[in-house]
């Protein structure tokens, strides 16, 4: 036996009656659809159920799968104590899950749970599939910082286990879209929102899966995406099988993206690996941002990838730098990413080298070694890194957040000898309060004590 099929669904609370008391009309469509998937879901009749769900532990490095034999939940956080769900966990595939995940170099397992009750991202689904008569022992599986690969690859370990174990399994990939497609919504509202749930909307029409890989991970971050990597493990999950794909609609009237499909399985269909195609177009993406790297962040690519392999720092700049890198001082912010990932981030506020030149070597080996987030760089990922470089303009003292914008100024936060920096426009930052507050908090300032304000410019390379 295997995966007899899969169903995305949202996991708002106020779609049910008991917390919704009457506001769940509101999504009525959502609602049909969601015991609609529930009743087609009974018909495949499962023997067990493996639950994504954004809500359960999630850390940058490790998946969680929550341990023990019986698990239960109430909604009583939405003011519904009476809701009350119980379940078993599937242990044997529990099991076999981790064991597959570590066959394939993934991190995963029961250490680190920080609360035994089901999540409202599991109770919700739950609860509609009890509902509909479905009612089987149950393995949840939180998210990661990993990378969308490493989610697929999980989603391919849980179809192996499946396979091993002889089990008739449904997987159920909980997750919202946008959070922000609307302005009276609880998180505001920002272009990326429709865009993105228009995006992921098309994957589910079609089951074009590997759309779930490939997303701007710029694109999710504004849109405040909820269940892109519910997608992802569940993609995997149906590596290389053929899918019918049943669209059943999508709701934004909260300001929050709901969206529900289903893909049952019929068959196998090997150009249906995504994994392969995927790691295709990184590799192509990859290639294609490095020809475009301007001499800055050629330097600093160069500086960190002859560290790394050699133990030694750049002995002579290479030939034909500008001479506004060779001639002129400035600080400078080296910073790395994975994709979507921070990978190490360091810089200098203000000079200290003979040059931007040598300000790029010494802070792309800082960011790559010396990051105290991060272990250091080491030689299988320099491929993947992507790198940017800032080259700051002079500080100038400031008298209040007036006189800032985060799109174009850099700020520093200071008081005594504390100091806190952050660069001008980055994802997630979308306010001068916000970009002032993540400084303060970095300079290790207390939100009651004075503090003085600094703005900077600066040049982005990428």
């Amino acid at each position: 036996m295997s995966l007899a099929g899969s169903v995305i669904v949202p996991h708002p609370p106020v779609i049910l009656p008991e917390v919704g008391r009457g506001r769940e009309r509101e999504i009525q469509s959502t609602l049909d659809a969601y015991r609609a998937a529930a009743r087609w879901v009974a018909a495949w009749k499962p023997e067990t159920l493996i639950v994504a769900s954004p809500h359960v532990a999630m850390y940058s490095d490790y998946f969680h799968i929550p341990p023990g034999k019986r698990t239960a939940g109430t909604m009583a956080s939405f003011g519904a104590p009476q809701v009350r769900l119980e379940t078993e966990y599937d242990i044997d595939l529990r099991r076999t899950l981790i064991q597959e995940a570590e066959t394939m170099g993934i991190r995963a397992g029961t250490m680190g749970e920080r609360d035994a009750a089901l999540d409202h991202g599991t109770l919700i689904p739950l609860y509609f599939l009890q509902e509909a008569g479905v009612n089987v022992p149950i393995v949840r599986i939180g998210l990661s910082g990993f990378s969308p690969l490493t989610h697929y690859r999980l989603g391919q370990c849980v179809a192996r286990s499946v396979g091993k174990l002889n089990r008739r399994a449904v997987f159920v990939a909980s997750g919202d879209l946008s959070h922000k497609l609307r302005a009276d919504g609880p998180y505001g509202y920002a272009p990326e929102g429709p865009l993105l749930d228009q995006e992921l909307t098309e994957a589910m029409k079609t089951a074009d899966f590997l759309r779930f890989l490939t997303l701007d991970p710029s694109l999710c971050e504004r849109a405040a995406e909820c269940g892109v990597r519910s997608f992802q493990i569940m993609a995997g999950a149906l590596d290389g099988l053929s899918v019918k794909p049943e669209y059943l609609g999508h709701e934004g009237k909260f300001g929050v993206g709901y969206a529900i499909a289903l893909f049952a399985v019929t068959g196998h269909d090997t150009g249906r690996r995504y994994a392969e195609q995927y790691e295709r177009a990184e590799r192509e993406r990859l290639e294609r941002r490095k020809a475009s790297e301007d001499p800055w962040v050629q330097l600093a690519r160069r500086s960190l990838e002859t560290y790394v392999r050699t133990g030694k720092t750049l002995s002579e700049l290479p030939d034909g730098l500008p001479e506004s890198m060779t001639r002129e001082r400035a600080g400078a912010f080296v910073s790395l990413h994975v994709r979507d990932s921070l990978r190490g981030c360091i810089g200098t506020t203000a000079p200290t080298a003979d040059s931007v030149a040598w300000e790029i070597v010494r802070n792309a080996v800082s960011a790559g070694t010396r990051d105290p987030r991060f272990p250091p760089v080491r030689a299988s990922e320099l491929d993947a890194l992507e790198y940017s470089v800032d080259v700051l303009g002079t500080p100038e003292a400031v008298d209040s957040e007036a006189d800032l914008d985060v799109k174009r100024y850099g700020v520093i936060v200071s008081s005594g000898g504390r100091r806190g920096l952050l660069l001008p426009d980055l994802d997630g930052v979308d306010s001068v309060a916000q970009q002032v507050d993540i400084a303060r908090q970095k300079g290790g300032i207390g939100a009651r004590e004075r503090y003085a304000l600094e703005r900077f410019e600066v040049v982005r390379h990428t």
